[in-house]
């Protein structure tokens, strides 16, 4: 028998992403469909700063490859208190590209926990989708 195991997430963390959700489900509910994704990242953000997180905005983030360090080579969309990745994408349909997308980010952040968020979708709990790694 094949038994999966999964990396516990930290209490910090598991916070983090009861609010993102929540803030995600406000923003939908406020704005709804067919704004651009920065509007709705904004607003995102706006929520969570004043629920007291530290949120950074279009981060870049370095990535080093051949003793080299590329300091533009990798944006997040959002950072929360230098723990959770927050990836928005305006599609109601989330491929694996997006998937692969937010793990590729994690790993080269150094991140253990992710969100992938689309806000084109009726039901917003279909447009979340959390990782860790």
């Amino acid at each position: 028998m094949d038994i999966q195991t999964y990396t516990p997430v930290y209490p910090k963390e598991d916070a983090i992403g009861k609010s993102i959700v929540e803030a995600a489900c406000k923003v939908k509910q406020e704005l709804g469909f067919g704004l651009l994704e920065d509007a709705y990242q904004q607003c995102f953000c706006h929520i969570l700063s004043n629920y007291g997180y530290d949120v950074k905005r279009q981060l870049d983030i370095p990535i080093v490859y051949d003793n080299l360090v590329f300091n533009h080579a990798l944006q997040l969309d959002v950072l929360v208190n230098d723990l959770v990745i927050c990836e928005f994408k305006s599609f109601s349909k989330v491929t694996p590209v997006y998937e692969e997308q937010v793990l590729s980010k994690l790993k080269q952040a150094g991140k253990r926990v992710g969100y992938l968020i689309s806000f084109d979708v009726h039901n917003i709990e279909q447009g979340i989708k959390r990782f860790v790694v």
